[in-house]
C-alpha cells in the first residue's frame, strides 16, 4: 500500500494535490501527517527523515519515494486508470493546465493562501492577483465548455482537479469571483466526499502555524473562523 506524507489539512495545497487524487480514484494509501513547526531548521530535520527536499507531500511505494506533486500524479498513471483522461486532446489539455497551475499563479498564492477555516476578504486586489483570478476564470471555463463537464477534463475526476483543488478552498475562503460555468464546478467540487472530508479534518486540527495564519492577516481582513473551538 503506498503511503502519502502530508501536513496541516488546513494549510497545505500541496499536500490536498495527491491526497485527493488518491481519495476520489479510490486508490487505498495510508496517510502521515507532520504539522508544520516554528523552528523551520526542526522542521527541515524532521522532514528530511522522509523527504528528499524536506517539503511535502511525499508518496512511498515500498522503496521508492516520490516528492512532488505532479510527479507523483504521473507515477500513479503508470499504474492506476483514470489518473489522466482517456481521450488525448482531453490528455494534453489537462496535462497543460496541470502543469500551469504547478508552476504559476504566484500572487494568487502569496495574497491568498490557504487556509481552509478562516473567511477573510482581500485588503487590495492588485493588478496581479486581478489576473491569477482572471486566468483561473478563463481556464475553468474552457476545460467544462471544451470537454463537457462536470469535471476540467470530461466526465471524470482527474488530476487537473486534482491539481486545482486547493484553489477551491481559496475561493471559498476569499469568496473570490467566479464567472460563468466556473460558479457550478467549484460547488461540484467543493460537494465533493473527498473535498468534504478534507474540509472537516482540517477545522478539527489543532496544530495552529503562526507563520501561516500571519500569511492570510498580512494581506486579507478576517471576518470569519470556522474551526471548531
Amino acid at each position: 500500500m503506498y503511503t502519502l506524507h502530508i501536513a496541516n489539512k488546513n494549510y497545505s495545497s500541496w499536500s490536498l494535490r495527491p491526497w485527493i487524487l488518491l481519495r476520489q480514484l479510490d486508490i487505498a494509501f495510508r496517510e502521515e501527517m507532520h504539522p508544520f513547526q516554528a523552528d523551520i531548521q526542526a522542521q527541515r530535520e524532521k522532514f528530511l527523515a522522509f523527504s528528499p527536499s524536506a517539503k511535502v507531500p511525499v508518496l512511498q511505494d515500498g522503496q521508492t519515494v516520490v516528492w512532488d506533486s505532479l510527479a507523483i500524479a504521473e507515477y500513479l498513471a503508470e499504474e492506476h486508470a483514470g489518473v489522466w483522461p482517456g481521450d488525448r486532446a482531453a490528455r494534453a489539455w489537462a496535462r497543460a493546465a496541470s502543469c500551469e497551475m504547478h508552476s504559476g499563479f504566484a500572487h494568487l498564492r502569496e495574497r491568498c493562501t490557504m487556509n481552509c477555516a478562516v473567511r477573510a476578504r482581500p485588503k487590495t486586489v492588485t493588478a496581479q492577483l486581478q489576473a491569477d483570478i482572471e486566468r483561473i476564470n478563463t481556464l475553468f471555463n474552457q476545460g467544462l465548455a471544451r470537454f463537457g463537464g462536470p469535471f476540467l477534463a470530461g466526465a471524470a475526476f482527474t488530476a487537473v482537479d486534482a491539481m486545482y483543488a486547493p484553489v477551491m478552498f481559496r475561493i471559498q475562503t476569499y469568496d473570490l469571483p467566479m464567472q460563468g460555468a466556473a460558479v457550478d464546478y467549484v460547488a461540484h467540487m467543493l460537494a465533493l466526499p473527498g473535498m468534504q472530508q478534507w474540509y472537516a479534518q482540517a477545522l478539527q486540527e489543532r496544530d495552529i502555524d503562526e507563520a501561516h495564519e500571519q500569511d492570510v492577516a498580512r494581506y486579507s481582513d478576517i471576518i470569519g473562523d470556522e474551526r471548531q473551538k
